[in-house]
């Protein structure tokens, strides 16, 4: 599990106490293009931009925080971050899943 925190450019900002603390949250997946059109074809709703290069090197997408008509479900107030995982960490996963 890799987790990444993340730091407010303005210390002197709170966060509202009205909306969701966490920014988002990233999960490595082995598959990025044959899982977004799995959770597509499920009603997931995407942030705009598709499958781009991420700041680190890696395919990445957004489900959008909150479904719409067309596709219902969402975050539930959290953008959800998909990074396709390098090649080291799905053999890495195989692994463990045959151990």
């Amino acid at each position: 599990v890799e987790v990444d925190l993340m730091q407010p450019l303005d210390p002197e900002k709170k966060p509202a106490v009205h909306t969701t603390p966490l920014n988002h949250v990233g999960v490595w997946i082995d598959d990025l293009p044959k899982a977004v059109e799995w959770l597509s074809a499920q009603g997931v709703r995407f942030a705009p931009g598709g499958i781009r290069r991420g700041a680190a090197g890696f395919d990445i997408t957004f489900l959008h925080p909150k479904g719409n008509e067309e596709f219902p479900i969402g975050g539930e107030g959290v953008l959800i971050e998909l990074v396709q995982a390098p090649p080291e960490v799905v053999d890495a996963f195989a692994r463990l899943a045959a151990a």
